[in-house]
């Protein structure tokens, strides 16, 4: 995956490149990040292997991006290696690119998102209406108002659970929980 390839992916299918293709995969986490204590004559060697480690990773891409979306690395802080980048190299290229940024960001919180959230709030508008409170037609009018409420709340609920069910599934949760 190209640099301009990550910045076009949402944040989900960057995840999934790492989980799969990642050359860091299986080695221990703390390779990556320095010690409380640590010093500079310790931490650099240590920073320096991982960044040949990264730097020949085919997923290099999609690392820096999602490193990026999710704000890792200070300005004055070497704590870590994200991507063959050090904490303040990332701080750097997020500050330098904060408007595309904002917008990956931004698309990240996906149309799936947006639409989880609206459906959710026609599930609730549609649970508190009254089918009843129309006294207009009689008992058999009510009878078919509340049907027609449950089939809509039914359709609601389906929807919202084919979505969610998609999303774990592409961010490789087998069995919701």
């Amino acid at each position: 995956m190209s640099s301009t390839q990550a910045r076009h992916t949402r944040r989900a299918v960057l995840q999934t490149a790492i989980d799969v293709g990642a050359r860091c995969q299986g080695m221990d986490p703390d390779v990556w990040f320095r010690a409380d204590d640590e010093s500079d004559a310790d931490w650099q060697p240590r920073r320096d292997s991982a960044m040949r480690v990264c730097n020949r990773c085919p997923v290099r891409a999609a690392c820096e991006e999602l490193a990026l979306r999710n704000g890792d690395g200070e300005l004055e802080a070497d704590e870590l290696v994200r991507a063959g980048l050090t904490g303040p190299e990332l701080a750097a290229v997020r500050t330098s690119q904060a408007l595309r940024l904002a917008a990956a960001v931004d698309a990240d919180r996906d149309t799936e998102g947006r639409q989880l959230d609206q459906l959710t709030v026609e599930l609730v508008t549609e649970a508190g209406k009254n089918p009843d409170s129309s006294r207009n037609g009689g008992p058999r009018a009510t009878a078919l108002r509340a049907a027609a409420q449950t089939h809509r709340l039914r359709t609601l609920a389906a929807r919202i659970r084919q979505i969610r069910t998609a999303r774990r599934t592409r961010n490789g949760w087998g069995v919701a929980a």
